[in-house]
């Protein structure tokens, strides 16, 4: 795990009368009102109160896997450089020249030695130290001109920034509760097999909405096949037609669970997903089907385990992080999905598929069944969304009441007004 300073940013964006009722008024139990989906300062209110000032998840370590790796991320109006540094420890920074406010880094990704500024050529280390300025007078001290810092953790191959000079506590003793459960996969020993990045015509909020509920999960016919829809409901509250999944899933999970005693993984479920800063969930559940992959038939789609483990039914690790992440890590491959909001009706969906850093195309996985089933679904939820976003833009649109099997929807968007209220002061820290 590793750690960068920060430097302090400007002070927040100060929301409206008429934003701050907004945020007041939400009712539990009641999807949001529509300005939260369709308002510009409504999003710009989200960058600076959720985004800037919470770890947000934005990459994997096996994307920038040797020194001078960087990848460069935009937050809103943020511009981030997360590289690989020389000690081969992760490193966030501003990607803003401290001379004159140039972009330094702007391809997406690629490898670098220093950092040189295109415009006047001045040079930073891959720590953000001033090492060269030149026609500088000859009293200009290069300590106080280093690139400005960003939080960066990354919690056994997962990396979180977080944009804050004073960023939640309580971090830590959440990476200190996920890392075991993500450990024995060891995704700092995987390499990229794929990523897509889809741009999905919907509020940011919305996206993460959908990933939180299986009441649509019938939209899904391929994650069906190894997904249990059953996801969310209570037994009492199962319509008849998921009764048969029901019973496959309790046996799937006795089976996953004497298999996880078996082999000391941690399998039991945290469920955090509201009143405190970083809220998350994690739990390994069982798949149907075989039970260890995304296929199918639920077979294994890579021959090549993830770490040293020789179990292949393993069920899923299913992690769910506040406010823009869900995971899925498998026995034989792991997926990412980070979101990041574009415009009040766009938001940028990266979907990152990790194989063993040994595994060979064409020889241990197949690219495209590696792919499909995500891919798929992805595409099937940005129909959803997009209906969902213009439905909320209709003038006709009044919040309706969540089903009980959404209830992480409501985890989620109560979670998400908490952290409003706590952040433009119209309620004590949770």
């Amino acid at each position: 795990m590793t750690t960068t300073p920060v430097h302090h940013l400007p002070p927040a964006y100060e929301p409206s009368a008429e934003m701050t009722a907004l945020i007041a008024r939400r009712v539990p139990g009641l999807c949001l009102e529509a300005p939260f989906y369709t308002s510009e300062d409504m999003l710009a209110i989200d960058i600076s109160e959720i985004f800037a000032k919470h770890w947000i998840f934005v990459a994997t370590d096996a994307e920038i896997p040797e020194p001078g790796d960087y990848l460069t991320i935009s937050v809103g109006p943020h511009s981030v450089i997360l590289l690989r540094d020389d000690d081969e420890e992760i490193s966030a920074l501003h990607n803003v020249c401290r001379h004159r406010g140039a972009m330094i880094l702007n391809d997406p990704s690629g490898s670098v030695g220093n950092l040189v500024c295109g415009y006047h050529h001045w040079t930073y280390g891959s720590d953000g130290s001033l090492l060269h300025a030149d026609s500088q007078p000859k009293d200009f001290d290069k300590t106080l001109f280093g690139l400005r810092k960003v939080a960066a953790q990354s919690v056994a191959g997962l990396i979180f920034i977080c944009l804050s000079n004073a960023p939640p506590e309580d971090f830590a003793s959440v990476a200190m509760r996920i890392e075991p459960y993500l450990a024995p996969h060891q995704l700092r020993r995987t390499k990229v097999a794929a990523q897509v990045d889809l741009v999905e015509d919907g509020n940011w909020k919305l996206v993460m909405e959908n990933n939180r509920e299986c009441y649509h999960c019938d939209g899904h016919p391929e994650l069906s096949c190894s997904l249990f829809p059953t996801y969310g409901y209570e037994p009492d509250g199962l319509p008849p037609r998921l009764r048969p999944a029901y019973d496959r899933y309790l046996a799937a999970e006795a089976d996953l669970i004497q298999r996880c005693m078996e082999h000391d993984l941690p399998y039991q479920q945290i469920q955090e997903l509201r009143g405190r800063a970083t809220g998350f969930r994690i739990q390994r559940e069982p798949m149907d089907g075989a039970g260890a992959s995304f296929s199918p038939d639920g077979t294994p789609l890579s021959s090549k385990l993830l770490g040293e483990l020789t179990e292949p039914t393993l069920g899923r690790l299913s992690m769910h992080w506040q406010p823009n992440a869900w995971f899925h890590v498998l026995s034989d491959h792991a997926v990412t999905f980070s979101v990041l909001p574009l415009a009040p009706n766009k938001t940028l969906l990266r979907t990152t598929w990790l194989v063993h850093e040994d595994a060979v195309e064409g020889e241990d996985y197949d690219l495209e069944d590696l792919k499909r089933v995500w891919q798929r679904t992805n595409e099937q939820d940005q129909t959803f969304v997009r209906r969902a976003q213009l439905g909320v833009t209709s003038p006709a649109y009044i919040p309706g009441p969540y089903a009980p099997n959404e209830y992480q929807v409501e985890d989620f968007c109560s979670w998400y007004i908490e952290r409003l209220r706590v952040g433009t002061g119209m309620e004590g820290e949770s």
